[in-house]
């Protein structure tokens, strides 16, 4: 096709420039993964560690995780290849809110619970206000809620040693409008459209 005006479908259509092929572009997809312990954040790690992109090994597609969970953390992480979506999602102009379930040893104080909400004095500075319940407790351990906007590392773990409480379980249950439920460690699903217009539409992307 020669004639200014004509449309072409890139994912139908052969289209060449120059005579080389160009290539369609890449259909957006959207993964939620349960990060189980022990397995980094990274697509590839020197040290030989396994890491989050071996638990999905029939996604050929490129896709990256949006944040990070350390090495003894569990819980979401959000895989895609929606570049501005995955910029909005962790830049703190957004404010996207992060929810973590931590157990703790003992039984935080009135005071220790005040503190994380409403900032705890770290080497990097002080973190800002967070939402904190108590989630469950049972044979002297305590199942923390913790809300934040920020995402330093290691800073809910940093946050909890600082006020007296070490973590000794932590998993991310809820990104933003998205939440973990009952998929099972190391297992992943693909987001439901509605989800995926509530993420967009959270971060402005309307």
């Amino acid at each position: 096709m020669t004639e200014l005006g004509t449309k072409a479908n890139p994912r139908t259509d052969r289209i060449t420039i120059d005579g080389r092929p160009l290539r369609p572009p890449a259909e957006l997809l959207y993964i939620l993964l349960h990060k189980p312990i022990n397995v980094v954040t990274t697509l590839a790690d020197p040290e030989g560690r396994p890491t989050v992109r071996q638990l999905l090994p029939e996604i050929r597609e490129r896709v990256f995780p949006v944040g990070r969970l350390d090495f003894h953390s569990s819980g979401l992480l959000l895989f895609t290849n929606d570049g501005e979506l995955a910029l909005r999602l962790t830049h703190p102009r957004y404010g996207i809110r992060k929810t973590y379930r931590v157990k703790v040893k003992g039984t935080p104080t009135a005071e220790a619970l005040a503190q994380l909400g409403r900032g705890v004095r770290l080497e990097d500075g002080t973190t800002g206000p967070a939402d904190v319940r108590i989630h469950r407790s049972q044979e002297g351990k305590t199942w923390l809620e913790i809300a934040l906007s920020e995402g330093r590392k290691r800073e809910v773990r940093r946050m909890c040693e600082r006020v007296g409480y070490p973590v000794e379980k932590l998993s991310r249950v809820r990104l933003g409008p998205l939440t973990l439920g009952k998929l099972p460690p190391g297992h992943h699903r693909l987001l439901t459209e509605r989800e995926v217009r509530e993420l967009r539409r959270t971060v402005g992307l309307v």
